[in-house]
Order: C-alpha cells, then sequence, then structure tokens
C-alpha cells in the first residue's frame, strides 16, 4: 500500500450577503448613529430591540449588524448568527472589520460632517464593537461593551485613537469572569483612556444598571460632554 498524499489547507475569498436592521431617528440625517453587535447565536432584530432599551435611544438613529455567519438556534429554529471561529481568524477579522465599515458607510452617506456616532457590543460582539472602533475608519466618539473582552490585536493602537469606554460585568457572569475584566482594566487603565465600569447584580445579561448606565453615557456625547467623562468603577447593587 502506498502511503496517503499529504494533505494542503487552502482559503480563497468569497462573497456573501450581510444584513442590517435600522430604526430611524425623529430628527433623521441630523441624529447621532448608534450601532450595535449581537452576541453568539442572537440576530441584528434581536439587539436592534435591546439598543432600544436604553435609555434616550429614542433620539438615536439606531443600527444593529448581524454577523456574516448564520445558523439556525436548534431548539427555536430561528436564523441567528456568530461573528466567528478560531479558524482562519485574522482573515475573518478582516472580513468583519471590512463588512462594518462598508455599513457605517452607508449609515452615514447622508449625515453631516461630525454626527455623533457610537458603537456597542454585547458577549462575542464585544470584540467587533472593539474593532470597529479602532479599525472600521470611522470616527469613533464613544464605546459601550458588555459580557466581552478586549481582543488582543487591539491592545497595540495608540491610545489616542480610543474613544470613551463604558465598559460592563455582571457579578454571577460565567462566560465574562471577574479575572477576565481584571485583565481588561489592568490594560484599559494603563492608558490615558476615559473608561467608566459598571458591576452590577446580575449574570450574563442587559441589566437594568447597565441600562441606565448606557443612558446616561450616550447622553454626554449626545450633548457634547463627552470629554467631561472620569475614569472610575462604579458598583451597582
Amino acid at each position: 500500500m502506498t502511503a496517503p498524499s499529504k494533505t494542503t489547507v487552502h482559503t480563497i475569498s468569497a462573497s456573501t450577503v450581510g444584513r442590517y436592521v435600522v430604526a430611524p431617528a425623529p430628527d433623521g440625517d441630523t441624529a447621532p448613529l448608534l450601532v450595535g453587535f449581537h452576541g453568539y447565536g442572537q440576530s441584528a432584530v434581536e439587539h436592534l430591540e435591546t439598543l432600544r432599551g436604553i435609555p434616550g435611544t429614542h433620539r438615536w438613529h439606531l443600527a444593529s449588524v448581524q454577523a456574516l455567519h448564520r445558523f439556525y438556534q436548534t431548539r427555536t429554529g430561528r436564523v441567528v448568527a456568530s461573528w466567528m471561529t478560531s479558524q482562519d481568524r485574522e482573515q475573518a477579522i478582516q472580513d468583519n472589520v471590512a463588512y462594518v465599515r462598508d455599513v457605517v458607510t452607508a449609515l452615514r452617506s447622508s449625515s453631516p460632517p461630525g454626527t455623533p456616532l457610537v458603537y456597542a457590543g454585547f458577549s462575542q460582539g464585544v470584540a467587533m464593537a472593539y474593532r470597529a472602533a479602532l479599525a472600521a475608519g470611522h470616527p469613533c466618539d464613544g464605546l459601550i461593551v458588555l459580557g466581552g473582552d478586549v481582543p488582543p490585536e487591539t491592545q497595540d493602537v495608540q491610545a489616542d485613537r480610543w474613544p470613551p469606554i463604558l465598559l460592563g460585568r455582571g457579578r454571577r457572569d460565567e462566560w465574562y469572569t471577574e479575572p477576565r475584566l481584571h485583565n481588561d482594566l489592568a490594560f484599559l487603565e494603563s492608558r490615558p483612556i476615559q473608561l467608566e465600569t459598571v458591576v452590577f447584580d446580575g449574570g450574563h445579561e442587559w441589566h437594568a444598571d447597565f441600562y441606565e448606565a448606557a443612558g446616561r453615557f450616550l447622553e454626554r456625547i449626545h450633548t457634547g460632554h463627552a470629554g467631561s467623562v472620569e475614569s472610575h468603577v462604579s458598583s451597582a447593587s
């Protein structure tokens, strides 16, 4: 018997269709823009409803971006999505960032220059929110992240490119654990980055305390006072 030939792995670019859902603001093109990224096994529609739950977002132009890798949720049969896996990770990151860049370009096509832009991510979508803020090519005024890590490749980005950040974690979150939070804080607090941290009495979820903090964070940006946010850690009970 002859020995089997050695297997080699190849990659090739392929196009696919991306989806995002939008809730326009009453003020139209002049309203600030909040762009969200859902967690693993969720959908853009589901995350848009989350964004609508943040106090004050009725004055914002809301958009929720759906991850490119769709699948059926086993329990319900709903179409949900995932941002990426570890396979071909670097190329997947580049593809996702380019996708988000195109979405935001389309969203801002008729907006006046300087219209505020904030990204928000939950769970697996947190990494996308960081990457969008730092690599998608659109000036970002704020970053809301809940239940997910700072992606390692962003830690080399110069501090002056980081927007103000609102970071949240539930005390009972078994995925974004306390050690993971402390690792992120050690990095973020070592830089001159405007940071507000909210630790609430809950799990891996959008909690009322974080909704309220996100509303206040967006209001500061909307009224042009984002620069006055001071770095601190608050603990909500």
